[in-house]
Order: C-alpha cells, then structure tokens, then sequence
C-alpha cells in the first residue's frame, strides 16, 4: 500500500532534533507532553471515553470504552484503555501499548481492526508513543466490559513491518511537521477518506470525505464525513486561515453553525496555536477533489 500521505512521513521526512528542540522536549516531562496529546489533537477519548447527553466527555469514565460505529464492513467497539487488570489493559507492558498503538497488534498477536488508526499511527514518534503511554498509565482503572470488534472485511495480517525507532519531526520542516500533527497524530484523514468496497482507504482520494457513521460517539444522528480538499466550492478552497481554524477548534462552521460532536472538538479546543498553524497548512497542501460531500 502507497500513498503520498504516508510517505511524506517516512523517515526520509522525518528529521533529527535541532538543539532548541531537544532544549524544548527536556523542559517537559512525558506525562505532561502525554496530557497535552491526549487531550487535545489525539484525542483518544473522542472514542474511548463516554459522552453525555451533551456530547461532552464523561470524566468518570475516561477512557473505559465508548462508542460503537456499524458499517457494512465492521461493527466496532471502543475497547476499555485503563489500567483496570481484569477489563482494561492494565496488564499490559508499555512495550506492549506502545506496539498496539502503533502496529496494532495485542499482546496476543492477534490485529486491531479499524478504526483504530494504526496505519496513521505507526509514524507517531518514539517520545510522543511514550509520552501517551505515560498519561494511559495515570488515568484511574475502571472495570468496565466492552463487546468485541466484529469484522465482515478480510483483516491484513499486519499494518506493516514492525515499526522501529521513529524520531521527532522537526519543525524547521513545516509540512512535514503539519503532515506530522494532521496525520501521525490528528489522523483526521482516517475519516475524511473514503474507503473502498474492501474497507480499505482509498489513497488516490486523500481528504473526500464521505464516510457515514450512524449513531457513533454517542451522536444520535447519522454523521458524513466532508470534503476537506481545497475544491473551492465542494471543499474548502475558498475558506480563510482563520475560518478552517475556528471550525478544527471550536466546532463551527463558516456560516456559524454549529456542526455535530462526532468530531473531538471538547479535545481539539486545547490546540496549541502552533499546531492547529500546521494542521491549516496540510489542509491548503491537499489537491482539490470535486466530488464528495460538500464542506458545510
């Protein structure tokens, strides 16, 4: 499987450190570089933590396991990821959550299915797979059962070769670096690309949309994934900086009105101004797409 979205993550991308960088990193511990992943472009309790009836997070219960989506290809459920022994992964190794975030393989070997974003997720850096191991580590245990992921799709046998060492990307790069927090980390074409009729992402059409989800992330309404391409009229060509922006963080749409939940917009809001930048630049780095579902 190629696609210009993951090579331009490859470690031919990827860069070393520059020394202000590293000066940067060593000023903030794990967890709290871990906090920040989490909680905010991440995201990891948009599906693995409850909702209310709001649509906001349920904190009691984060990350015991949330949403289901059903689709022709797969019905799946948000697995319980706290440190609970019996019914979360608190016997997990860090190795072990390190390897099923980013090859999407259990410690028993067997393959974790979509939606988790494992293909987005294998070009997460060294420090930034640690940094989400060590918030996991810090959030209570909760016993909490969750069915079992069905899939009526042929599941590949790995996402890949093993991942090795994956270095930080530099921010002297700034399309590499705004691919880096889109994908490696946002992983926000994961719904906003189409799939084919084997449920696998169709590359050639990076950021159509398209994708339906009925009643997921405790959404009661059916959800289309939108054209994010820079079509001017069916995507977002035409939009500012700063309007792409207010959409990412604060849920809202050019005209003002306010799009559904399903989108982590409770996580998104903690962007750092810094990467929600580099997640506007990808976005404008996208070849325009004519079909789809217009952008709202």
């Amino acid at each position: 499987m190629t696609c210009q979205l993951l090579r331009s993550v490859s470690v031919a991308a990827v860069c070393l450190l520059t020394t202000a960088a590293c000066v940067e990193n060593e000023s903030e511990s794990l967890l709290e570089r871990g906090t920040y992943l989490a909680n905010s472009i991440v995201a990891c309790g948009n599906c693995h933590t409850p909702k209310n009836a709001d649509g906001s997070a349920n904190n009691d219960m984060e990350f015991a396991g949330n949403f289901n989506i059903d689709t022709t290809q797969f019905t799946a459920y948000a697995p319980n990821i706290t440190p609970d022994i019996q019914t979360g992964i608190g016997a997990w190794s860090d190795e072990e959550i390190v390897r099923s975030i980013r090859d999407g393989i259990r410690p028993d070997g067997s393959i974790i299915g979509p939606p988790m974003p494992s293909l987005f997720y294998r070009n997460m850096s060294d420090r930034d797979v640690n940094a989400i191991v060590a918030y996991i580590r810090s959030v209570k245990p909760i016993k909490h059962v969750v069915p079992k992921s069905e899939y009526r799709m042929t599941l590949p046998a790995s996402w890949g070769p093993p991942v090795g060492e994956v270095p930080d990307v530099s921010k002297d790069d700034p399309l590499a670096y705004a691919n880096y927090v889109t994908n490696a980390l946002g992983h926000c074409m994961e719904c906003h690309t189409p799939r084919t009729e084997d449920g696998e992402l169709d590359w050639d059409q990076v950021g159509l949309g398209g994708l339906v989800f009925s009643g997921a992330f405790g959404v009661d309404a059916m959800v289309v994934a939108l054209n994010i391409t820079q079509h001017p009229v069916a995507g977002i060509g035409s939009w500012s900086d700063a309007e792409i922006g207010r959409t990412i963080s604060e849920g809202v749409s050019r005209d003002g009105r306010p799009l559904e939940q399903s989108m982590g917009f409770g996580y998104y809001k903690n962007i750092s101004a810094e990467d929600q930048e580099a997640i506007v630049l990808y976005l404008k780095s996208l070849k325009p797409l004519p079909t789809g579902n217009q952008a709202p």
